[in-house]
């Protein structure tokens, strides 16, 4: 009688830890359902990653953003567009992650500790209104423009029609840009300078003889490009070194990548991904070498 009440506790407590031996893998199946789906949405990062500067990155870092947030869900990415000057001010005033800049920094701002990382490479494309006829000029023409020496579009074979020169604010990423490709800094005689680069293609779209420069992605079909020395703003040109007018797009941060958080650290690694290179390119933006 003994024997068979022992035996039937022992049947009974294989029972419970089968029972329970299940439940664990169980459990372990569920944590590691839980623990892939973390590491498809961005694992357990989180936090706010803040940057401010260039006007002319702004198609840009809202591609970007909206990107990356969609990879890391629990992360938020502010930017304020305010110019690269004020946006490198902020970076070492380090009110902000990254501080953007259209150009390359200056001696000053890097002796600062700013660290420049080239993450796209941008065209300015020179625009006119969509009537003009004067749309191939020489290096020499678009200095004599804006420095004032030609006034006039009939000078260029164009309309008897005053040349209206359209040009961004002091401080702004592309007028530097711009001004130190064609080395007219300080020169330039602006009818009006304008604090965006959406400013300046609308004032130009709408102004009989205006002329300005904008960041090749940002062209549409209401103004009309000009060839520099018989070379067209594309890409390819770009690419080939043709083309004089094209500047970095600059992602600045206070010190190397490999000093910051890990969430500025994942933005910078999400920019190198195939997927952060698609939005580079959706934007019409060119891939750095």
């Amino acid at each position: 009688m003994k024997k068979k009440i022992l035996a039937t506790l022992l049947v009974a407590s294989m029972m419970v830890a089968g029972l329970t031996g299940c439940g664990a893998k169980k459990d372990d199946a569920a944590t590691n359902g839980d623990s892939t789906k973390q590491e498809a949405t961005g694992g357990d990062l989180s936090g706010t990653i803040t940057l401010a500067g260039s006007t002319s990155m702004e198609k840009l870092c809202e591609a970007m953003s909206e990107s990356f947030m969609e990879a890391y869900p629990n992360v938020t990415v502010t930017a304020e567009y305010t110019g690269s000057g004020a946006g490198l001010e902020s970076l070492a005033a380090k009110s902000v992650d990254i501080g953007n800049a259209s150009r390359n920094l200056k001696d000053e701002e890097k002796s600062s500790g700013a660290v420049e990382n080239v993450v796209a490479i941008d065209g300015i494309a020179v625009i006119t209104d969509k009537d003009n006829k004067a749309t191939k000029l020489s290096k020499e023409d678009l200095t004599k423009i804006y420095t004032g020496e030609i006034t006039n579009w009939s000078e260029l074979g164009g309309a008897d029609e005053a040349i209206v020169v359209i040009g961004r604010e002091a401080g702004s990423g592309t007028r530097d840009a711009f001004e130190e490709l064609l080395e007219v800094a300080d020169e330039c005689k602006y009818a009006q300078e304008l604090d965006s680069t959406g400013a300046v293609l609308a004032k130009v779209a709408a102004t009989p003889g205006a002329i300005g420069y904008v960041s090749l992605d940002v062209v549409d079909d209401t103004v009309a490009t000009v060839a520099l020395d018989g070379v067209e703003p594309t890409e390819e040109n770009i690419l080939a070194g043709k083309y004089l007018l094209s500047r970095p797009f600059v992602m600045a941060t206070n010190g190397e990548i490999s000093e910051q958080s890990e969430l500025v650290q994942a933005w910078f690694d999400y920019i190198k991904s195939d997927a952060g290179q698609k939005v580079i390119k959706s934007v019409g933006l060119i891939i750095p070498n």
